[in-house]
């Protein structure tokens, strides 16, 4: 199971944001994995946890209220799914891989070519998700670590010299900034999903407690959070011995440009093509399990759609040809406008998961923290997506920005803590005010 978790989380994001960590950290990389490792594994991994202990997703939004459990599952879903994550598994490896290639053949062309076939190969993989461990913990898992292993020798043997000055962002306070760029993995929007296909696994090898169920999903999420810790950390040592070879420049380059001048001075075009299949596989993994999670909570939510039954096989076409489309849109406007939408998300998902692995402790006697806490801090995010997403299109909203301006910690992007912590103190009131009426 744990290599069966590992390949669903392990896409292009998770390739590309730890070597550009290092690439910027340079000699203090360390401290900044640390942070990166901290959101970017601690938080999904406490996600999955969380979960499991509340019996499932819906169980645990339902504490808010049934109604956002319906509306907050759905954005996760086309979040992670369609709109987003799944489009950008494409155009990320269609841009690693063939782009480098391409030569003088229309890059339209070749992209939609990319694409129908990427599509195709996942959704034929993501026909039988209960038997995802045969296909992407048997074989692609294991394949996409030697690959990582290879290059990571390869990258020791062949750097030489010390490590760069940390630059940009992170040329002070690097275990902060790392933790705020953990973020850009939103693997802590999947870990809330996932577990429904791995459960599925679990089942499927005759496993029928709910208790046992719960926990080896548990032991899952923790067997690819140690996968997962090592692997960003041989990917930001990379990053920072790509920066010591090739400067970059923050404000443009990406980490699949560290990653790309490094296999490029290691072995030349071949190294080029080696990244290049690395992420294509990575990104087939994780475009195969988010069809297949799609697809599971269709299928259970609307099984029935306009009088007509929507088995799986056909929501998750719907979600591969949807999916198609969106990607030929191009990887740059997907990126744009997915960031507000998922920072949105992102806030509303760490204090569900931090009040749910607090129940048995605190939120079972203030029952109403649930409700206050998602609120507030949901209010907050949709102010300051609707923010972004003006400043994407070149539009501003200068009142909306200097109110959002005056909460706490807002310029490190944590403005929703104050409303949150506010949303504890109010929802005990609540609860306890609520329960003397019923006295």
């Amino acid at each position: 199971m744990t290599f069966t978790f590992f390949s669903m989380f392990f896409g292009a994001g998770n390739l590309i944001f730890p070597p550009f960590v290092g690439a910027q950290a340079g000699s203090r990389t360390p401290l900044a994995a640390v942070g990166f490792i901290v959101s970017a594994v601690g938080l999904p991994i406490l996600g999955v946890v969380a979960v499991s202990l509340a019996g499932g997703f819906e169980r645990l939004a339902n504490r808010v209220s049934p109604r956002f459990s319906s509306l907050l599952g759905l954005a996760i879903i086309l979040t992670i799914g369609p709109c987003f994550a799944i489009p950008r598994t494409a155009t990320t490896s269609f841009e690693m891989a063939v782009v480098p290639f391409a030569g003088a053949t229309p890059r339209w062309l070749l992209q939609l070519a990319y694409s129908l076939v990427f599509f195709a190969a996942a959704f034929l993989l993501s026909q039988h998700p209960e038997k995802l461990s045969k296909t992407l913990g048997r074989f692609m898992g294991p394949l996409l670590l030697a690959l990582i292993a290879v290059l990571f020798v390869a990258c020791v043997a062949g750097h030489s010299g010390g490590f760069a000055r940390p630059m940009g962002d992170y040329a002070s306070g690097q275990v902060s900034r790392g933790f705020l760029d953990g973020y850009q993995t939103m693997d802590l929007l999947a870990a809330l999903y996932f577990g429904i296909v791995i459960s599925a696994n679990i089942r499927s090898q005759g496993i029928d407690d709910e208790s046992q169920v719960r926990r080896e999903t548990a032991l899952a999420g923790v067997g690819t959070g140690v996968l997962l810790i090592v692997v960003y950390g041989i990917l930001a040592y990379m990053g920072a011995a790509s920066g010591s070879i090739t400067g970059i420049d923050p404000s443009k380059d990406t980490g699949a440009t560290v990653l790309t001048n490094l296999t490029s001075a290691l072995f030349g075009p071949f190294g080029t093509a080696f990244m290049g299949l690395v992420f294509v596989i990575a990104c087939l993994n994780v475009c195969t399990g988010l069809i297949s999670t799609c697809g599971t909570y269709f299928t259970n939510r609307f099984p029935v759609v306009a009088g007509r039954r929507m088995p799986y096989r056909i929501w998750s076409a719907v979600f591969a040809a949807f999916s198609f489309l969106v990607s030929n849109a191009g990887l740059s406007m997907i990126i744009k406008v997915s960031v507000p939408v998922l920072s949105a998300l992102y806030p509303i998902a760490i204090v569900l998961v931090a009040l749910a692995l607090t129940h048995n402790m605190f939120a079972r006697r203030f029952p109403r923290t649930y409700f206050w806490t998602v609120l507030l801090v949901g209010v907050v995010a949709a102010l300051g997506c609707v923010s972004s997403l003006a400043d994407v299109f070149g539009g501003a909203l200068p009142l909306l920005d200097s109110a959002l301006g005056m909460l706490p910690l807002h310029d490190a992007q944590l403005g929703w803590v104050a409303p949150a912590a506010v949303g504890v103190v109010v929802g005990m009131a609540d609860s306890v005010l609520r329960g003397r009426a019923r006295r």
